[in-house]
């Protein structure tokens, strides 16, 4: 009963809305409004699965279709059995060091191709059961294979180089739980998910969380701020400013968050990596006067742009303003400006006057004290991380699969609630802890 229970809360937004009641419950006792202040930051969730290697990968791939298989049509399966299968595929497929070295194990993973090749083959062709090809894990199979093989210009079946495979966000790490990637984020790496959680931080109030977002793990932070500003919007929860670290944060989304919902978004953006503002001496961005209506630039020396034309980055729209390669190769100061042999200084701005402003405002601010302390109040959301991780296993998820990951996040962020409700509307019910000696001492009044 507990598991249909759970399977009803993963469809659709079923689980979101079981938040979503707490939250209208919280705001009619008065003890949530919108406005104020609210924090969001993420945390790894690891896989209810084993860790496998691409070898191990493979093989337990390749046995999982097997043993469904077998369960589901024996009889059309046991001629295609090999004598070594047996050994091979008979129980779960754990690999530890392969002789031979790279060469090995080359050689190991193109016999696992070999074979699961041939029941591809086989399962697809015209004269097998057509309910075999909608089998789930010979589907799995079937991507796996286009994973983590390709064919040759001879049209041999090859295991793929590592630099050959497509890109983390496409292939998972387990035939048991295909909604779990692999990813590293500085000096962590796992396979599973990420969650984030969004809770409100208003003086006055109780801190509750009112946002929980699940999502693979290879996804940005960056790419869920929108969505957090929209779903809160559509529960009349958005808040007055939102603390975030600098992954969630960039000019456009400072800019849509403040046009599409009035909200301050507060975070570092990131800093000039230019070797002029590094050094502190040259002539950084910040020293060039940028004329949007005329479109070009004056340099530190006074000098105009020649060259104002638009530029595509990583998929990402700039500006590029290039000066005249006369004028900069006879400047007094070119060592301050750049360090090219023989061209001319050149700029990368962001394209539009907003989000360039937007930009160098927010540069200059976050190296105040005063923005310091605005900020200082988003390290908060660590801590609610760090309290649902220990009490409430946050780290590792309890179930396979990206929608019941996610009913486990919100389940978490519920119990989390309940909690600190309890503890805001209760009284104390221990007496409060006597001081020591010594800081008696030192509040003593004189």
């Amino acid at each position: 009963m507990l598991c249909e229970f759970r399977a009803r809360l993963a469809e659709a937004d079923a689980a979101d809305r079981l938040l979503q009641v707490m939250l209208h419950r919280l705001t009619e006792a008065g003890l949530l409004k919108s406005g104020g202040r609210q924090r969001t930051d993420a945390t790894h969730v690891l896989a209810a699965v084993r860790t496998l290697s691409r070898l191990e990968l493979v093989g337990e791939s390749l046995r999982a279709a097997l043993e469904e298989l077998a369960q589901a049509d024996p009889d059309w399966l046991l001629p295609l059995v090999e004598p070594e299968w047996d050994k091979r595929y008979g129980r779960k497929v754990e690999i530890g060091k392969v002789p031979g070295g790279k060469a090995g194990v080359t050689a190991l993973a193109e016999a696992f191709g070999r074979d699961g090749q041939k029941v591809l083959a086989a399962v697809w062709a015209a004269d097998a059961p057509p309910r075999l090809r909608t089998l789930m894990q010979v589907e799995i199979l079937r991507r796996v294979w286009v994973h983590h093989y390709d064919w040759d210009a001879r049209g041999r079946l090859r295991w793929r180089d590592g630099h050959a495979l497509p890109p983390a966000s496409l292939r998972f790490d387990s035939p048991y739980d295909t909604d779990a990637h692999y990813c590293v984020k500085r000096d962590t790496a796992w396979s599973g998910y990420r969650t984030h959680f969004t809770e409100t931080c208003t003086s006055e109030l109780p801190e509750v969380v009112v946002h929980v977002a699940t999502t693979i793990a290879p996804v940005q932070d960056g790419e869920l701020t929108a969505q957090i500003h929209d779903d809160l919007a559509a529960m009349d929860l958005t808040p007055a400013e939102h603390a975030v670290d600098a992954a969630y944060v960039s000019p456009t989304q400072i800019e849509r968050a403040q046009r599409v919902h009035g909200i301050t978004l507060l975070g570092p953006v990131v800093p000039d990596h230019s070797h002029q503002a590094k050094s502190g001496a040259g002539f950084d961005k910040a020293a060039f006067t940028i004329d949007w209506d005329h479109r070009r630039a004056t340099c530190p020396q006074g000098n105009l742009s020649r060259e104002w034309r638009p530029l595509r980055i990583s998929g990402h729209d700039y500006i590029q303003i290039k000066f005249d390669k006369a004028t900069c190769l006879a400047c007094p100061v070119r060592p301050q400006c750049t360090d090219a042999v023989s061209g001319p200084r050149s700029l990368a701005l962001l394209p539009t006057r907003e989000l360039h402003e937007i930009q160098q405002h927010n540069r200059l601010d976050q190296r105040t004290e005063q923005w310091q302390r605005r900020y200082a109040i988003r390290a908060g959301i660590e801590a609610t991380l760090s309290q649902n991780v220990r009490a409430c296993g946050l780290r590792r998820t309890r179930y396979r699969g990206l929608p019941k990951t996610h009913v486990q996040h919100v389940l978490t962020a519920l119990a989390c609630n309940v909690t600190r409700i309890a503890d805001w509307i209760a009284d104390p019910t221990h007496p409060r802890r006597a001081p020591s000696h010594f800081r008696a001492l030192c509040t003593a009044p004189n």
